[in-house]
């Protein structure tokens, strides 16, 4: 199964996105068009607090699509020389303060295929104790939360976080603890 790509223009090339028109052949030999967003690779990252706080640590954070605030885990785009972890530490780091002290890939995640190509790797990491200060980006206004286990779960069941990368991401990471207390047992 497959679409036979017939032309494509470029419509717009911004700093973060471009968007592509494609003319596709079905098929069944029915044409159609296709548009598409190209975003680079991205990088979200579930964040705990050392033992014994254990708090996760979330990003509040004015997303203009929506035109209001969202709560979400840290996240953010892959720089070009940088490797995924690198890039996930990195986003920690300057959106909350804390440095990262174990980092472990959870999964991949494609946030909508049916018009971007955006692919988000997930990571779950341990933080040290103390922030240090944050070195936001000059177009960010972020702020940061703490949240128990518990109220995560409360968060995501009463529709208080419904940024998809942080429920997927949230899933995972739930998947990951069970199997790792399986293991233990």
């Amino acid at each position: 199964m497959d679409e036979k790509t017939i032309s494509m223009e470029r419509v717009y090339e911004g700093r973060i996105v471009s968007l592509e028109l494609h003319e596709v052949e079905m098929r069944d030999g029915t044409r159609t068009s296709r548009e598409i967003v190209r975003h680079g690779p991205a990088v979200a990252v579930v964040a705990q607090l050392p033992k014994p706080d254990d708090r996760f640590v979330f990003v509040r954070q004015f997303r203009k699509p929506l035109d209001r605030p969202v709560l979400e885990i840290v996240a953010g785009n892959v720089e070009d020389s940088e490797d995924l972890e690198e890039a996930a530490c990195r986003e920690v780091l300057e959106e909350t303060g804390y440095e990262v002290t174990k980092i472990e890939r959870l999964g991949a995640l494609y946030p909508s295929p049916g018009y971007v190509d955006e692919r988000i790797e997930i990571y779950y990491a341990r933080l040290w104790h103390e922030p240090r200060s944050r070195n936001l980006d000059h177009d960010e206004d972020i702020e940061v939360h703490f949240h128990s286990r518990d109220v995560v779960r409360m968060l995501i069941h009463t529709g208080q976080i419904q940024d998809g990368k942080t429920m997927a991401a949230w899933l995972l990471y739930e998947q990951r603890r069970a199997a790792q207390k399986e293991r233990d047992t």
